[in-house]
């Protein structure tokens, strides 16, 4: 089993940036896939990026060129560096890990965009 745990979550102002962290409970070499995915009140959850063991990647295309998403091997964490931050990235952030067959999740982390 994996236990993700979140942090890094809050409120911002427009433009404003963010860094979300996902700390896993065993190595991330291990993890084949890790990632992020946002749900905002009303709408369905979108993969916001993904990472994978060789640091290929894929960002949702409306964050391009804002979010940036890595891996930390000494630390166990996948992070989401969020910058210019609009409205629209208001969301509940969720990270996941592909490990052994089976996704796990962490328990979310609420980012509101607001002036």
């Amino acid at each position: 089993q994996v236990q993700l745990v979140e942090s890094g979550g809050g409120l911002v102002q427009p433009g404003g940036s963010l860094r979300l962290s996902c700390a896993a409970s065993t190595s991330i070499s291990s993890i084949a896939v890790m990632g992020w995915y946002r749900q905002a009140p009303g709408n369905e959850r979108e993969l916001v990026a993904l990472i994978t063991t060789s640091t290929g990647r894929i960002v949702l295309d409306s964050v391009k060129g804002r979010f940036t998403i890595s891996r930390d091997g000494t630390k166990n964490t996948v992070n989401l560096q969020m910058n210019r931050l609009e409205p629209e990235d208001t969301a509940v952030y969720s990270c996941y890990a592909d490990f052994a067959g089976r996704r796990y999740w962490g328990q979310g982390t609420q980012v509101t965009v607001s002036s």
